[in-house]
Parts: structure tokens; sequence; C-alpha cells
């Protein structure tokens, strides 16, 4: 199978976390700007269209007018919650080796945080009233992507032994790394584990700072042929390798519930398809909405052993800045910024391009990116590597 020969030429981002004055539809339009200023591109060059504003969609196709794009080739609103900003990469990678376009801007942008809001209020306008068996679990208390994820954490915990502990030092290692991240939301503050284990419970076991934060802003790439790339401003990123995988189950949890993720079956065919393998990845850049999250990922990819992946994880000079697995790198949406699959995927280019300054891993051929959606029930994955 011959490589992919797609490429990402240009990375937006607009200012991140508490952010007020400008609709998603604003941040995502910035944000187009800048990617393609990044590129050394106008947004003339632009012949295709991906857009993603979070759950209410607040971003849509109007943005083509926003921008003042004329006679798209490709234009179209998508919707795979976390798993989306892998999903638009693959799209947009496909369209262009099939000459269908050339150059695609993908953009994710949302501004949930109101300026006399709280966070946890945010995204508490998009849920329903629950009506028929929904009404079960929610007479439990159990009527949030966080209680749900609480659920799944605990399934883990008791098949495994996992424990808080666990979940606390990658909630620390992330601190740390965001401490060399100036975009970071916690850039300046620290984090314990004896702050993390005094931090206040959200749903048990999830303490404040196994969740992930929320945040307004957008994020924005360019899409074209590796060819086309090598000619613009930045070092082309390739887009080697690419899966989804999506179980179907949501409502219907099964024995595997908390204890397997769509990374099971999108890591390896993704990596497949990048001729690659795990030993030649260099840096993971995995969707963090919570610290569960992260572990059950990376146990799926195969980086640690299924149901080892607390105590490996909690390892000393395992995860973090000196460690051995270069693991979200930014901050990740723990301790950087909450664009759902954007994170990942903005620190994943930054990597690859040799850019991340203090932060910067010094082997970065290969870089592992993953996006998780629902509650465990859509997963995308990429493989993104340099152009050597």
């Amino acid at each position: 199978m011959s490589q992919p020969t797609a490429a990402i030429a240009g990375l937006g981002i607009t200012e991140q976390g508490k952010v007020y004055g400008k609709t998603a539809q604003q941040f995502a339009a910035q944000a187009v700007r800048l990617a393609a200023a990044d590129a050394g591109l106008e947004l003339s060059d632009i012949d295709g269209l991906l857009v993603s504003g979070g759950l209410k969609g607040r971003v849509g196709i109007e943005l083509q007018q926003q921008l003042g794009l004329t006679d798209l080739r490709l234009l179209t609103q998508m919707q795979g919650y976390g798993s989306t900003a892998g999903q638009m990469v693959q799209y947009a990678s496909m369209a262009v080796q099939s000459g269908m376009v050339d150059t695609v801007a993908i953009v994710w942008a949302d501004a949930p945080l109101k300026e006399k809001g709280s966070s946890s209020a945010a995204y508490s306008g998009s849920r329903r009233m629950p009506r028929g068996f929904d009404g079960i679990t929610a007479s439990n208390g159990i009527m949030s992507p966080t209680t749900m994820y609480a659920l799944a954490a605990r399934r883990h915990m008791k098949k495994y032994g996992t424990t808080n502990d666990h979940f606390g030092a990658i909630a620390v290692a992330q601190r740390e790394w965001a401490q060399m991240n100036p975009i970071a939301q916690f850039y300046g503050t620290p984090l314990t584990l004896e702050e993390y284990h005094a931090s206040r419970y959200i749903a048990e076991p999830f303490h404040l700072y196994d969740c992930c934060l929320v945040s307004n802003g957008g994020v924005a790439l360019i899409v074209t042929s590796l060819e086309r790339a090598r000619t613009l401003r930045q070092p082309p990123v390739r887009v080697l390798g690419w899966a989804q995988a999506h179980p179907g189950r949501s409502g219907i949890r099964n024995d595997d519930f908390g204890l397997v993720s769509g990374a099971a079956q999108s890591g390896p065919a993704a990596l497949k398809m990048a001729q690659t393998s795990l030993d030649e990845i260099g840096v993971a850049q995995i969707y963090d909405c919570y610290t569960f999250t992260a572990l059950l990922t990376l146990e799926d990819y195969g980086f640690v052993p299924k149901g080892e992946g607390g105590p490996a994880l909690s390892e000393p000079g395992m995860i973090g800045p000196n460690g051995k697995l270069k693991l979200n790198t930014g901050g990740g949406e723990l301790s950087a910024f909450y664009m759902w699959g954007m994170t990942p995927l903005h620190e994943a280019v930054v990597q690859a391009r040799g850019q991340g300054g203090e932060r910067q891993v010094e082997n970065h051929d290969r870089v592992l990116v993953s996006g998780n959606g629902g509650i465990l029930d859509y997963h995308s994955t990429l493989v993104l590597g340099t152009d050597n």
C-alpha cells in the first residue's frame, strides 16, 4: 500500500480560555485566517471547508460567507463529538488525494463560557429533560458526561484495581507539561498530588483535576498535498495513517464498558496504514477529557498492558517532561485548553514541526493522535509524521 500524500500546511489558534466578546463563528473565522496566514496562503486559495462547532453546532457552513470564500468544491458541517477533529483530517486528506480539492481548511470552535457564568454551567443548556428509560439513570443522578464517565472509571477500578493515585499521576504530569506551554490556561499554576487529592469531588471517583477544562476559542488547520505543502511557509506535517472505530453501544452498556474503547480497533488500523509501529511513535497526543480516558486509551493502543495502565503510568520516570512516554506535551485538555479533538491535534502539529520550544520532544518523526467522543462511543486515530 502506498503512503498517503496529504499534509498539514497551516495551523491557526485563537486566544484560549476565558475569552469573551466573540461568538463561536467569529472564533472559527479568526482561526481559519490565522491558519491560512501561517501557511503563507490567501483565503482565496482555499477550495474546501470542513467545520465543527461543539455540542450545539455553533459553527455551521455559513462560515463560508463570513470568510468570503467562493466557488468551494467541498463544504460540510461535521459532528463526531471528540473524534471530529481526527475525522475532519481524514476526510480532508482523502479529498485532496482524490483530486476533488486542492486546499482544505478544517476548523473547530466554540464559546460555551459566559462572562458571569460558571464553567460547570457552560454546557448545561445542551441537556434535555430525561424521558422514558433515561429517567431511571437520571433519578440516580447519572445525567451528565462526567457522571457516566465516572461509572466507566469505577468499572475499571473494580476490575483492575486502578486508584485515584493513578489518575492523579496523569493530572500532575500534564500540569508539568503545561508549565512549558505559554498558551495553556494553567500556565504558571503547578499541581501536586496532594493538591489533586484535596480538590473537591465532581462525581466520584473524579476530583476537580480529573476533569478537562472548559474553553472559548477556535483552532484551524490547512490540509493540502504534500507536494504543494513543500512550497509553502511551514514544515509539512504528513498525514500518514488514519482510522475510525465507533462501537455503537450508547445506552447498551455491556461487560466491557469502561474496559475497552474504540482505540483498540482504530489504533492498529492507523498504524498499519502508516506502515509504522508503536515503537516508532515518539509522541502521543491522547484525548483526555478525563484522566481515566487517557489511561484507558493508552492501554487500548498498547503503550501499557491492559489493566496495568494505572501502575505503569504512575511509575516514576514514565510520564511527564522527563518521562519515557511523551504524553500530551502541551498539557492536554486537563491543563492547556479544551477544544475537543483539536487540543491533541494542535499539539501534534506543533511537535511534528519541531516548534515546541522548551517542551519540544527530540524524537518527533511519528506522532500518534487520538480523538474520543460520546461516552467512549466514537474514536478516531491519526498518525502524523515529518517530511523525511
